[in-house]
């Protein structure tokens, strides 16, 4: 809804401004697979290859993958973009396991991150493989690099032709107007 919420048994709460936050926790049954381990929320628990710790034929990526950062204590954060790397990267490691060839280590890299506030400001932080370190952007550059990036997601699910089409097919269709990426 374009001036509030609409909630599950109907009822609206009328809001100028809606904010969304979703926790990240793998499913439920995760933890019920058995001789598989994982972690406080359910992710498989896997090694840099991507297998998970109990069986070397079982890998997992993406929200569902507890995956260690080498050099780091904390795990790959359970982020689109983390994702779309260990995606990428099962492709090439499939390959691997097919071929009977080592198998190699997932590396995480972090290019920062971008936020829609509505139809005309974004905002983010793009980790500094450009200039070295991590800076801040926004305005129009923000939102150009935004709506890149959305449309590269359009693409990749979708198809180049759908994606370019899509403005053309699918008219004014609402759709949330803070996103992250």
């Amino acid at each position: 809804m374009a001036d509030g919420v609409r909630l599950a048994d109907g009822q609206i709460i009328r809001s100028e401004l809606v904010v969304w936050c979703a926790g990240v926790q793998a499913p439920a049954f995760l933890a019920d697979i058995d001789g598989l381990e994982t972690n406080r929320i359910n992710q498989l628990v896997v090694r840099p290859t991507l297998q998970t710790t109990r069986d070397d034929h079982v890998f997992a990526i993406g929200d569902c993958a507890s995956c260690p950062r080498p050099g780091s204590e904390q795990s790959v954060p359970p982020r689109a973009q983390a994702a779309h790397q260990m995606a990428e990267f099962m492709v090439k490691q499939l390959n691997e396991v097919l071929a009977d060839r080592p198998l190699r280590t997932f590396v995480y890299r972090d290019f920062g991150s971008l936020v829609s506030l509505g139809k005309f400001s974004t905002v983010g932080s793009l980790m500094g493989f450009l200039v070295g370190r991590s800076f801040f952007v926004e305005g129009y550059f923000a939102r150009l690099m935004y709506r890149s990036l959305y449309k590269m997601h359009e693409a990749a699910l979708y198809g180049g032709g759908r994606a370019l089409l899509g403005p053309f097919v699918r008219g004014s269709r609402p759709s949330p107007t803070v996103k992250l990426h």
